[in-house]
């Protein structure tokens, strides 16, 4: 099952950024558990951090000088975020880059580890790690929707809530095309959901 799904993500083909101007590059590791059912890895990062703190998001950061390419990026910060050796790591292949509010293009890598992987959260970064089981998504449970005016078009990203956790923003986005990939679950994130009310 898995394996299958994997398939789908090595040949796809991410959505081209087009943007005029270069931005500085980030890039951050997708992790899907290798199990009967996979659950995505997610961080609540540090609520004293300067950019994102306080939010859930993938492990990963900004691409360093010395970094041959941004899978070594988003492998290197993921075991520095949490301690996951980087040969644990079988990299499948990038959804599609987004720019953040902060003006850096962030890429995602999609990777599978083993289901049994014991965490070290980097204290200074990361609050806690944590995993929700890929089906929770299928169905698109979303507890919000945030319009977000972008590149010229209206984003209804959806907020969805994972017991303590809230996982919005570019989180969310990446999170939507990874289900729509694997599931056909034809999330729509440019037309407004029935629940969503522009107030």
């Amino acid at each position: 099952m898995l394996d299958e799904l994997l398939h789908r993500v090595s040949n796809h083909t991410p959505r081209d950024l087009e943007t005029d101007r270069r931005f500085p590059e980030a890039a951050v590791l997708v992790p899907i558990t290798r199990s009967g059912e996979p659950e995505l890895v997610l961080t609540l990062r540090a609520s004293g951090l300067s950019t994102h703190g306080g939010e859930v998001a993938f492990p990963g950061g900004r691409r360093d000088p010395e970094d041959p390419d941004l899978i070594f990026t988003a492998l290197r910060e993921a075991e520095e975020e949490i301690g996951l050796p980087p040969g644990l790591v079988e990299v499948i292949g990038p959804l599609s880059p987004l720019i953040s509010l902060h003006g850096i293009k962030v890429t995602p890598y999609v990777g599978v580890i083993p289901d049994y992987v014991e965490y070290q959260a980097n204290d200074a970064e990361i609050a806690a790690v944590f995993s929700v089981p890929l089906e929770f998504f299928r169905k698109d449970p979303r507890e919000h929707t945030h319009r977000i005016d972008y590149q010229g078009r209206s984003w209804y990203v959806p907020s969805y809530r994972f017991g303590e956790y809230k996982i919005w923003g570019l989180t969310a986005i990446m999170i939507v095309e990874l289900v729509n990939l694997l599931y056909d679950a034809d999330i729509d994130l440019h037309t407004p959901p029935k629940s969503f009310i522009n107030t």
